[in-house]
């Protein structure tokens, strides 16, 4: 295992398989088109098999298959059972937003996937239709519902906007719970497209934990693995809940992800300007010692604290302009796998 600069291991690898998707979230793909990456620079199954190797070889043991919508990738159970053959990952995840779950849940199960998490922000049909320009609620809820039973603790992502859908925090628990799911409650980012974002929006963790409260009673905090993105809590009846507090209280100490793009550039921070480029020299032809020199010491060179810098920057603008967006797709969070 490899350590960056202040001794965070890479363990967790985001590799997203696609950035197209079949939503236009207002927080991740606000703007009516988009420069896609050329499909002839999109890794083929062979590629993602081979470097994924190498992460699992420098320590790397957790992958999460992300997109865009990663279901859109065509034969994508193939590409899974080919990751799941390897003994390295003991955690091998997809996030999706659940469109077309329904009929894909146990073609994923039965290649080796082992754990789901779906993105839901509203269980409102108007609401969902006004957040994403589709109206596809039934589909995801769908997914949901077959998905579930055959992954044991399936999750439930909700990016939580002030005004938007924070009154919703009791219904999504109550509805996770329903399906022996786990909600995890997401404070709004400024990353990528998120050009319309202002801090006034974001309803933090500790005030979720209030709202909550007032509703269930006391709260109590799970004590676990601290490089976890979310916090976990346990209501008085039992049930557990996580909170991502990207926004205003970050792990950056703990961070032990990175994130490799469909056409193979590697960040090393969700905040990260500049990516290392892997596809040149994969196709280059380069050997497997060269591709693994390339990760390690640009691992070893990390000193990445992306979330906690733009916590104590002047967050009165965008972090990206809509026209640098526009220059580079990789920028997007529907590119880097969110």
């Amino acid at each position: 295992m490899i350590v960056d600069q202040y001794a965070r291991p890479l363990r967790n690898l985001r590799l997203s398989v696609t950035d197209r998707c079949n939503l236009r979230c207002s927080y991740c793909m606000p703007e009516q088109d988009y420069v896609w990456l050329p499909k002839d620079d999109i890794l083929h199954f062979e590629e993602i098999e081979r470097v994924v190797g190498l992460f699992t070889s420098l320590g790397v043991d957790k992958v999460r298959l992300t997109g865009g919508e990663p279901l859109l990738r065509r034969d994508l159970p193939a590409l899974v059972s080919r990751l799941a053959a390897m003994s390295a990952i003991r955690d091998l995840a997809l996030t999706t937003n659940g469109v077309l779950l329904e009929s894909q849940a146990k073609a994923l199960l039965d290649a080796g996937l082992h754990r789901i998490t779906v993105s839901l922000d509203t269980l409102r049909r108007d609401r969902f239709q006004a957040l994403t320009r589709s109206d596809e609620l039934l589909r995801v809820l769908g997914g949901i519902s077959a998905a579930a039973p055959l992954f044991p603790g399936l999750k439930i992502d909700s990016v939580i906007i002030r005004g938007v859908n924070d009154d919703e925090l009791l219904d999504l628990v109550a509805f996770a719970r329903g399906h022996e799911a786990e909600v995890r409650f997401i404070e709004y980012m400024d990353v990528g497209g998120a050009t319309a974002w202002s801090m006034d929006q974001v309803v933090s963790r500790d005030e979720m934990l209030a709202r909550l409260s007032a509703h269930h009673g006391t709260i109590e905090a799970i004590a676990e693995d601290a490089s976890a993105p979310a916090r976990r809590y346990r209501l008085p009846d039992g049930t557990i809940i996580g909170i991502i507090a990207s926004t205003t209280a970050p792990f950056c100490e703990d961070c032990d992800r990175s994130r490799l793009t469909a056409d193979g550039t590697w960040y090393s921070c969700l905040y990260g300007a500049r990516g290392v480029d892997v596809r040149g020299p994969l196709r280059a032809g380069a050997t497997s010692e060269m591709l693994e020199t390339l990760l390690r010491t640009t691992w070893e060179a990390r000193r990445d604290r992306g979330a906690e810098e733009r916590l104590a920057a002047d967050r009165r603008t965008p972090l990206i302009p809509i026209d640098t967006l526009r220059r580079d797709p990789h920028l997007e969070m529907h590119t880097r796998g969110g």
